[in-house]
């Protein structure tokens, strides 16, 4: 029999995660987020292409590419992904709990500093906490780049990727078109970075030890949202200039990393900051004259359905399998009847 009050509760914590996707200033499509980048968008379209403000709004909120059927997948993969993720909950490793057991682990392996207030020139709790927070940054941009990178070149991980990339038209809630193994692969790597990073400033500086945060989220995540992020899945190519994208991904590098061109497949695959590309030698440098054809090789209408993006990459990991042992079997035979 149903449980009529545990569907009330999964319903509304269902309706509480799609709504906290822009009323919370730690997720990406974060209404101030969002507005800011259409106003940088509105400012580059005036400045950059002489268009009038009308006209730019126009191009902004053509239909034609919010109600695609690409766009239309992305929105339902967002609601649905919400549910999906609060059953996958549990299975999602909390930061708080590996950092709370690798605390314990330096602490019966190590003997734990007991910093003095001239140690270490003195430092402060303020500067521990802006050390703490750009470290926190780095390291998990740094881990996002190469988780982003495996994804890509290992096919089985690809196989779940490739759901992201078959949008044939870009929108700031594209980010979100992800499948729900992806989802999971993030969040381990999430929790693994931050958990490891607060244990061993825990362990080092105590009490000292802080978040700097801005509407929920880490003053540097919140800087770069607040200056365009969500422009990265957009039709409007933003480019910084030879110079600054070798430091930062810019929104026409992440596009150049959605085309459909083969000489783009292997590129750009940072997040906010370009050096990682560069040490990885996937970095390519943008045009704001780009001109560029989204998705993957040969997508047809069927991909934008929410049957085959969430079944399809488990029916292409199969089969990917069932080929190996075929391959490894005619091997042993062949050289079994040798």
């Amino acid at each position: 029999m149903i449980d009529i009050a545990w569907v009330y509760e999964f319903a509304s914590q269902w309706f509480e995660q799609i709504i906290s996707l822009v009323t919370q200033g730690s997720k990406r499509v974060f209404v101030a987020y969002l507005v800011s980048a259409l106003v940088i968008a509105c400012a580059w379209l005036v400045w950059r292409r002489g268009l009038g403000i009308g006209v730019a709004i126009r191009h902004l909120f053509d239909p034609t590419l919010w109600w695609s059927k690409s766009s239309s997948a992305d929105y339902q993969l967002l609601v649905v992904n919400q549910a999906v993720m609060l059953v996958l909950k549990p299975l999602i490793l909390s930061k708080l709990a590996l950092a709370t057991v690798l605390f314990y682990g330096l602490n019966d392996l190590f003997i734990r500093p007991l910093w003095s207030s001239s140690s270490l020139g003195g430092l402060s709790a303020s500067t521990i906490a802006v050390f703490f927070t750009l470290t926190l940054f780095v390291v998990d941009d740094a881990s996002r780049y190469y988780l982003h990178r495996l994804m890509h070149r290992w096919p089985v991980l690809w196989a779940f990727h490739r759901v992201h990339h078959t949008a044939q038209t870009l929108t700031p809630f594209t980010v979100l078109r992800t499948h729900p193994i992806e989802g999971l692969l993030f969040g381990l790597r999430s929790a693994v970075v931050q958990g490891t990073l607060i244990a061993i400033f825990v362990f080092l500086f105590a009490n000292k030890v802080s978040l700097i945060t801005v509407l929920g989220a880490n003053v540097f995540t919140a800087i770069f949202n607040g200056l365009g992020a969500n422009l990265r899945h957009s039709h409007v190519s933003i480019c910084y200039g030879s110079r600054l994208e070798s430091w930062l991904i810019s929104p026409a590098q992440h596009q150049l990393h959605h085309s459909v061109e083969q000489h783009h497949w292997d590129c750009n695959y940072g997040a906010f900051i370009a050096l990682w590309d560069r040490m990885g030698n996937t970095l390519v440098k943008a045009s704001s004259e780009q001109q560029l054809i989204y998705g993957v090789p040969n997508v047809g209408p069927q991909e934008h359905t929410l049957s085959h993006l969430y079944w399809q990459p488990f029916v292409s990991v199969w089969r990917s399998f069932r080929h190996r042992i075929q391959i490894k079997t005619r091997i042993e035979t062949h050289e079994s009847n040798d």
